[in-house]
């Protein structure tokens, strides 16, 4: 097979690079492991800033998601038994966000390349990339192949066979742990409040998010390691009871909850993000913990930044943008970085945590609650920079 840009990987970012590189004529093949129920139905993120929305929308793949989407235009702190909403639109001169899942955008993304793209083969695996001729050689239906291209575009997240490819002598990782994780629960149940909440209690945080107006997605931190069926469903409802409660007599509604998972907590980058002619995009060159809602949107960032700088090679015959793309990224990424370790560190509790660092995170609270300028940065932070 013969192809200007080889895509591993068919998540959110490969799908949205093939259709990205379809809109500007340039022809693209994405190779993706998993089966397309799989692909269609895994959990992940919920949160598209404000960017990341335009561009889905200019693609022509933001139909449903304007007609089905929730736009939020805040989000609510609580701590101390106290709220204090950011308003994202009046801090950041109009700004937003919306709530649409990671599987509807796939959903998305798939029914538009089946119909009108290239070639999208579910069950192809990767086995090895040759960064330096730009081959993949993959396994789909049994059958060994080799898919020569231009260029690679490794979207097939951290554990893929792109990020293994770039040599350890060419690369330098920065990673940073938590001691800590998510104990995620979906439950069919309409949200509690109509945007979502960030809580910061001394037994831990919790996140009240949701995706649709009849199912409501909720979060507890829990220690690292923790087993999802450890916890029995009433005692979960019985925590974020306890996490969210205020003195004004909020309550949450309890329902069925239909899945449970625990997500572990990490920041990590891959630098460079090019090597030869692989590119790395999404979480194959970085992971952020969720607490800032940063994963898709970067993911979606990266691609973007690549598909304006190959339409810019062929318009201009300079491959200036291709040879920045990494440091181009880089800047965006580790501005996210900041933002999600901030983030964590100011609502999470350390197991090991003293009462001085109690006492300076709700100082930290009381500061974005009483000084726009703190509560500003929040708000541009949250809803994205402009890119």
């Amino acid at each position: 097979m013969r192809t200007t840009v080889g895509i591993v990987g068919g998540g959110p970012a490969g799908l949205l690079l093939a259709r990205l590189l379809h809109r500007a004529g340039i022809d693209s093949v994405v190779l993706e492991s998993r089966d397309r129920a799989y692909v269609e139905r895994r959990q992940r993120a919920g949160i598209l800033e404000q960017g990341t929305a335009d561009v889905l929308r200019a693609a022509g793949a933001g139909a449903r998601m304007d007609r089905e989407g929730l736009r939020h235009d805040g989000i609510e702190l609580r701590f101390e038994r106290r709220r204090h909403r950011i308003d994202f639109p009046a801090l950041t001169g109009g700004r937003a966000v919306t709530v649409y899942a990671q599987t509807e955008v796939c959903k998305d993304l798939i029914a538009l390349q089946l119909a009108e793209g290239g070639p999208l083969l579910f069950e192809a695996e990767a086995l090895d990339i040759d960064a330096e001729r730009a081959r993949v050689r993959f396994r789909h239906g049994g059958v060994e192949s080799v898919l020569e291209c231009d260029y690679v575009v490794g979207c097939d997240g951290s554990w893929g066979v792109a990020r293994r490819t770039v040599p350890a002598g060419v690369s330098r990782v920065f990673e940073r742990g938590y001691p800590f994780a998510w104990l995620g629960v979906l439950a069919d149940v309409p949200p509690s409040h109509d945007e979502l909440v960030y809580a910061r209690h001394a037994r831990g945080f919790a996140l009240l998010s949701m995706r649709s107006p009849a199912v409501s997605r909720l979060y507890l931190q829990v220690p690292e390691g923790t087993d999802a069926e450890d916890w029995a469903d009433d005692a979960i409802w019985t925590e974020l009871e306890r996490r969210f409660a205020t003195d004004d007599g909020w309550r949450l509604a309890r329902g069925t909850i239909t899945q449970k998972s625990v997500t572990p907590m990490r920041s990590f980058v891959q630098e460079p993000m090019r090597h030869q002619r692989l590119f790395l995009a999404g979480d194959a060159a970085h992971i952020v913990p969720p607490t800032g809602a940063k994963g898709l949107n970067l993911a979606v960032g990266d691609v973007v930044t690549f598909a304006r700088a190959l339409v810019s090679e062929r318009e201009t015959g300079s491959p200036a943008l291709l040879d920045s793309y990494s440091a181009d990224c880089l800047r965006r990424v580790w501005q996210a970085e900041r933002f999600s370790y901030d983030m964590t560190t100011l609502l999470h509790r350390a197991p090991d945590a003293t009462a001085f660092e109690d006492r300076l995170q709700v100082a930290r609270l009381e500061r974005i609650g009483s000084s726009r300028a703190a509560a500003t940065d929040l708000a541009e932070g949250y809803t994205g920079f402009p890119w």
